[in-house]
């Protein structure tokens, strides 16, 4: 049930939006939106917040994703300061990864909209929620219902996917089963381009199988090795070029750097990441 107070809020951070978002996009001359996921820098986060999103900006990137909510605060922050020291620095503070579900929905609602974001994204399932495809049905439900509650308030909820969801199971894919049952409207998902094609897929084929669900991606490459550990934008195997040409078949509207793992200073990483992508 949407309370008149989330409906208020949900109406405020809609205007605030409407009116901070383009004065925060004059700052970059192509007028293009870059994001970061924060988890990319949890340790320098936890360090030092304001600096290492100080260091976010001054590379160019102008919009973030939290990774960091809990017991109410985005990074130990109440929503609304989050909020201010983000813009502050030239950031949006367009989403967040959070641990919603049917029994937090309304406070994980109202604390979103307060930071002024835009997306909750769900960014894991525990493995004792997903060892069957009857989970996933049941998961598939679950989402609708929290995403018909997201729209109501003026969000948007999505799903983050690893490589997990690409596992067989009785010949099933489980991720097909969570675009084929959850509705558009009310689920989008974030799709990890890393992690899709470490499991074994072409993002294109999905693009085509499934137009317009994937409206956030993260975005990262894969290296040479055996191993393929995540690596620089633009420096591993993973075609980014046609891909990104095929964003509007795939409905994207924002996409977030994300590494887990660096080989070279984290702060060089993203700065080569993001020459990339801005130059692409």
């Amino acid at each position: 049930m949407i309370t008149r107070r989330t409906f208020v809020k949900s109406i405020s951070a809609t205007l605030v939006a409407s009116m901070v978002f383009p004065l925060l996009l004059t700052a970059i001359p192509t007028g293009k939106i870059i994001g970061i996921q924060l988890y990319t820098l949890r340790d320098q986060v936890k360090e030092n917040f304001k600096g290492t999103l100080q260091k976010i900006a001054d590379i160019g990137y102008n919009a973030v994703e939290a990774a960091g909510y809990a017991d109410r605060k985005f990074y130990g922050y109440a929503p609304k300061e989050y909020k201010k020291i983000a813009e502050e620095k030239g950031l949006i503070p367009q989403s967040s990864h959070s641990g919603i579900s049917l029994d937090n929905v309304d406070q994980v609602i109202d604390d979103t909209l307060e930071a002024g974001m835009s997306y909750i994204v769900l960014p894991y399932l525990a493995q004792d929620k997903r060892k069957t495809i009857d989970d996933y049905k049941k998961l598939a439900e679950e989402f609708n219902r929290i995403g018909e509650r997201c729209k109501m308030s003026g969000l948007r909820f999505g799903y983050h996917n690893h490589a997990f969801e690409f596992e067989k199971m009785d010949g099933i894919i489980p991720y097909d089963i969570m675009l084929e049952q959850t509705e558009p409207e009310f689920v989008t998902m974030q799709l990890d381009l890393y992690w899709m094609v470490y499991g074994g897929y072409d993002p294109l084929d999905y693009f085509e199988k499934y137009p317009g669900r994937f409206e956030l991606w993260h975005v990262k490459d894969m290296d040479h090795t055996e191993k393929r550990e995540c690596t620089e934008i633009g420096q591993g195997i993973i075609d980014f070029k046609n891909i990104f040409a095929a964003k509007d078949k795939a409905g994207m509207k924002y996409y977030y750097v994300e590494q887990e793992a660096f080989k070279i200073p984290p702060f060089e990483s993203i700065r080569i990441s993001f020459n990339y992508l801005d130059n692409m």
